[in-house]
């Protein structure tokens, strides 16, 4: 019985309807329950699941091999002990050592360490696949993966786009609803691999998100508009709401939902806790959710 009010639910998330007709804010876990353990691991998504999470997050990265795998930088010294394990593989750029993902298999970066950095406890946690991610989300959650940096991929002759519509359809989610227990929603900033998910996934949801930086050109109308031939919802910087509170209502004129990022505990603003900060998002400016590494202070 619970199985089938949990399956119930997540339907009428999927569809965006609940009881009454009144949307359901959605809680995204920001790279799993990343202010408790190390972000884009297992333990991190299972806390995640644990908290409520109505969304996962899985920044997606590629590896030598071809192989999806949820990371958020391109590169691995930030999260990893690529650094000790693989001390000559790293690529000098701007006169730093950097170690891409790219240039490893999957075999390779299964080796790594993906948790220690964040706590000794968490040592020995790896980097997850996109596969593993979905294995453990799926009937618990929806996935909000998102195509990070394809620009990257696409430099190295690599197809991520081609990979993740490969990776859905293997899965049996590239249909909206088709699992109602695993809704998914396909993110990036990346303008072209969105156009490319809507003509190959047209029925899935997808969310172009905008950086504070540089996209100017989309917060008008004719930008939001123009965001609505290859998008379903918009991800802004919480500050460019902050900066402009019209471009909520602005995008919903438009169609557009609107799930800004990040919230968390260690940088909440003009706002005494986190908790406060989403409250005042989700029933004053009137987002449809928020991407927090804080799902447990999620205001119901």
């Amino acid at each position: 019985m619970l199985r089938l009010t949990f399956v119930v639910l997540m339907f009428c998330l999927a569809i965006g309807i609940v009881a009454g007709s009144t949307p359901r804010k959605l809680l995204v876990a920001h790279r799993g329950a990343s202010a408790y353990a190390p972000e884009h691991t297992l333990a991190a998504y299972r806390l995640a699941l644990d908290q409520g999470a109505d969304f996962v997050e899985q920044d997606l990265g590629v590896t030598r091999d071809g192989v999806l795998i949820c990371l958020h930088d391109p590169t691995l010294e930030r999260t990893t002990d690529v650094e000790q394990v693989f001390p000559d593989r790293f690529r000098q750029v701007d006169g730093a050592r950097r170690w891409f993902a790219a240039d490893f298999t999957l075999e390779e970066i299964k080796r790594l360490d993906a948790g220690a950095w964040f706590a000794q406890k968490y040592a020995g946690e790896r980097v997850p696949t996109l596969q593993e991610a979905i294995d453990l989300v799926r009937g618990k959650a929806g996935l909000f993966p998102e195509l990070k940096t394809p620009d990257v991929y696409r430099d190295r002759g690599m197809d991520m786009e081609l990979l993740v519509v490969a990776a859905i359809r293997k899965n049996g989610l590239d249909r909206k609803g088709a699992d109602p227990g695993t809704p998914l929603i396909l993110q990036s900033f990346d303008a072209q691999a969105l156009q490319a998910m809507a003509r190959e996934l047209p029925t899935l949801d997808r969310t172009f998100l905008l950086d504070p930086r540089g996209t100017s050109q989309w917060t008008t109308d004719a930008g939001l508009k123009e965001i609505s031939a290859f998008a379903t919802g918009l991800g802004p910087a919480k500050l460019l709401i902050d900066a402009d509170p019209t471009l909520v209502p602005r995008a919903h004129a438009a169609g557009l939902t609107v799930i800004p990022y990040t919230f968390r505990s260690s940088s909440t603003g003009r706002f005494p806790s986190v908790r406060d900060e989403m409250t005042h998002f989700l029933s004053v400016v009137g987002v449809d959710g928020l991407f927090t590494d804080n799902p447990d202070e999620f205001p119901r």
